[in-house]
């Protein structure tokens, strides 16, 4: 018999206020019925937002069903001691990595016994936490975009992509869980980090084909440089570089005086260690400090300088394959775009730097930013469905659904959410939400393999300008 963790109790885990509403529905209810959506933003088409975040990624679900209500445990509401703890809900869900529009239902609830119809909105509260996971993988996708772009543009590819946004979040988290959780999200789009509770996630909850879903390098800090004093900075990155000699090794530079690191120490008295390195093998050059786009700029001039670089076929240069530069500081989706656009117009190639990204993958972003909301659209009363919904006057964005709702895919490949129980209508085919979870028990999974293959680029959302 499966169990819920031993320190979650489920009773505990909603609204306090919630502990009343069996109280507050009408009399003689006997299901409540709800969905989640990110809700489309309506806003003023004269104000032009850097980044829209038009479609979301649906992602983590399957970890919270798995943690947190899956099995059974032990209750005293006679609901719960009927199913032996079970949770009698249906819930359904578009498929895990899915890219939907905003705007459009992503899972739907539902009591399943009618003594237990106040229980769809208790289980509100910890499912609405998926808003988090999303929002990660939500904004970590759209960087992708963004990268995915001036790749082509500066190189004609997308050799390396995987690797072009690394995460460098554990420390900037709240928690070992929100670690976790949003580390597994990044993993969705790229395969780079430094937070290896993500991977523990990924393994427990969806599993994967490869051993591991994510990598990283050695790589120094701070500490394993000025350890050897402000005087010895080359002989830290000569020892360094040379217990690393065949694999990919990152070593900040900025301990001092980042432009002397890469003109005097990287571009003469080390030059020789450097040049014999292989493109398997490159030094990675680490500034960590200064505006970033400027910090860039200057550091890959000084290094064409004293490592001649080629011109790709797009007409952009490109530093030998033994060396490259990361930034890992500052780096957010709107000084990414900054970035990689200064070094487009400086004609500087994408495949010369990958970036890393802490609190702002991980950690600056909140419910809002995506408008994740879970509303009741439909209830039985005395045996009738009724439809409801909210409309507020002061507000049209929070506007809710009506009814039991769907979703389809149009010919065109456009999304759209069917109301009030409208999605047996033959043109609009088959509905998107599957049942994942039923009366205690999760029925449908995905693997990660299955979630980055829904999250994966297009090739139309790739926005080349030839």
């Amino acid at each position: 018999m499966e169990h819920r963790d031993a320190d979650f109790n489920i009773l505990l885990a909603t609204d306090s206020y919630k502990v009343t509403h069996y109280k507050q529905y009408p009399p003689n209810t006997s299901k409540v019925y709800s969905y989640f959506e990110c809700r489309e933003r309506r806003t003023d088409p004269t104000k032009n937002r850097k980044v829209k975040y038009d479609k979301t990624v649906f992602y983590g679900l399957q970890y919270i069903l798995n943690k947190y209500l899956k099995g059974n445990g032990i209750f005293v509401y006679v609901c719960f001691q009927k199913y032996n703890g079970h949770l009698p809900i249906e819930i359904k869900a578009v498929p895990e990595g899915s890219v939907i529009p905003r705007g459009n239902v992503l899972f739907t609830v539902e009591s399943t016994d009618p003594e237990c119809y106040w229980l769809t909105n208790w289980v509100e509260t910890i499912l609405v936490q998926v808003w988090y996971p999303i929002t990660v993988a939500t904004n970590s996708r759209e960087q992708k975009k963004i990268l995915a772009k001036y790749l082509m543009e500066t190189s004609g590819n997308l050799e390396g992509l995987a690797y072009k946004l690394h995460d460098f979040g554990y420390r900037g988290v709240s928690s070992q869980e929100t670690a976790g959780i949003g580390a597994s999200a990044h993993l969705v789009n790229f395969k780079g980090t430094d937070t290896v509770a993500g991977i523990g996630v990924i393994k427990k909850y969806y599993g994967t084909k490869d051993p591991v879903p994510g990598f990283s390098v050695p790589a120094a800090e701070h500490s394993t440089i000025t350890a050897w004093g402000k005087d010895h900075e080359k002989d830290a990155f000569e020892h360094i570089i040379k217990q690393f000699p065949n694999v990919p090794v990152s070593i900040v530079s900025d301990s001092y005086d980042i432009y002397n690191a890469c003109e005097k120490i990287w571009g003469e008295d080390l030059r020789s260690l450097i040049v014999t390195r292989s493109a398997n093998a490159p030094l990675v050059v680490r500034p960590d400090s200064g505006n970033p786009l400027d910090t860039v700029l200057k550091v890959l001039e000084i290094l064409g300088k004293k490592f001649q670089p080629v011109e790709n076929s797009k007409g952009f240069k490109v530093l030998p394959p033994y060396i490259r530069v990361i930034q890992g500081d500052g780096v957010d989706i709107n000084t990414l775009q900054e970035i990689v656009e200064g070094m487009k117009q400086h004609k500087w190639s994408i495949e010369n730097i990958s970036f890393g990204s802490g609190g702002a993958l991980l950690q600056k972003l909140t419910r809002d930013l995506l408008n994740c909301s879970f509303k009741c659209s439909y209830v039985v009363t005395n045996g009738l469905g009724v439809n409801v919904f909210k409309d507020p006057v002061a507000d049209p964005n929070k506007r809710s659904k009506k009814g039991r709702l769907s979703l389809h895919r149009t010919p065109s490949g456009d999304f759209v959410t069917l109301e009030e129980g409208k999605g047996d209508l033959e043109e609009y085919g088959v509905d998107l939400l599957h049942t994942v979870f039923q009366n205690g028990k999760i029925v449908k999974t995905y693997t990660f393999d299955e979630v980055r293959d829904n999250a994966r680029l297009i090739e139309s959302e790739i926005e080349v300008v030839h």
